[in-house]
């Protein structure tokens, strides 16, 4: 017997790669349990499905920084006395990415990449001891959404948050929708996309010096953020080339907002609307007349 849930869940994280550097993602989740029926007929009941199963799925990868252990640019380091983790890592490019938080923050990956597959096998390793003995295997599948139209992959953090949004390397994947006097302009969502390909958007009040890092070392190429939160610590450094800073917070809303007013600026005499998501099916709207 099967049973299956689609749409369970939508995973928003960050991933490092060896080609791009940090990248952010947003997965749709499907999910397939093939097992026997329980004393009430059943192999999982639906409830339990969205609630344990979605919980452990977010638990495991959900707002986390993945990173893929196999390969041969992570350096991962557990800082002595603490439940704080450092990770070097190096891209093919030459360009690397130093951050520290605590370790649930991080999501290692047996592999030498971070692709659908083996986030799929990690997935289902975690799942299956936590079900009942009824259900025998876990299938799952991750999708992206299907946008027509144009999206951009960002990470950030929001250190004001109060929940797993604090942490400073999750992301998104997301559709960027642009109106310029009342009417939808591909050209300008497309210049955006492009601007902000794998893009880590930080905020000014963040920016720190080299000497001011507690965990990680920051070079003269890079860029450095820091700030504590409920949660702990969080420390970054990345390649300048790849950070966007912004003189306010990331949340969609401001990002949406800024977005507006800086295509009213450099275009006064029009109007703007921005529909900025943060992963699937949720975002901002924000307006510049």
């Amino acid at each position: 017997m099967q049973l299956f849930v689609n749409d369970l869940t939508v995973i928003d994280f960050s991933y490092l790669c060896p080609k791009r550097g940090m990248v952010g993602e947003s997965w749709i989740v499907d999910l397939t349990l093939h097992g026997e029926l329980d004393e009430q007929n059943m192999v999982l009941d639906f409830g339990k499905v969205k609630k344990q199963v979605k919980r452990i799925i977010d638990d495991t990868v959900d707002h986390k920084l993945v990173v893929p252990s196999e390969y041969a640019g992570s350096e991962i380091n557990h800082i002595e006395n603490s439940n704080y983790i450092r990770v070097n890592f190096s891209d093919a490019h030459g360009h690397s990415i130093a951050i520290s938080s605590p370790d649930d923050a991080f999501c290692f990956i047996d592999a030498d990449i971070v692709s659908m597959d083996d986030v799929i096998l990690h997935l289902a390793s975690v799942i299956k001891p936590q079900l009942p003995d009824n259900v025998k295997k876990v299938e799952l599948s991750l999708r992206a959404e299907d946008i027509n139209g144009f999206y951009y992959h960002y990470t950030h953090g929001l250190k004001k948050h109060d929940g797993n949004c604090q942490r400073i390397a999750h992301g998104h994947r997301s559709r960027i929708q642009i109106f310029e006097n009342g009417m939808k302009s591909p050209k300008l969502e497309k210049a955006f996309s492009l601007e902000w390909a794998d893009i880590y958007v930080a905020t000014v009040e963040d920016e720190v010096t080299n000497q001011q890092l507690e965990f990680i070392q920051c070079s003269e190429s890079q860029v450095a953020f820091k700030y504590e939160s409920s949660q702990g610590k969080f420390e970054i450094a990345l390649e300048k080339s790849a950070v966007y800073v912004m003189p306010m917070d990331t949340t969609v809303e401001l990002i949406a907002q800024y977005v507006a007013d800086k295509m009213k600026k450099q275009y006064p005499d029009n109007s703007y609307k921005v529909i900025a998501y943060e992963g699937v099916a949720k975002g901002a709207i924000a307006y510049a007349e």
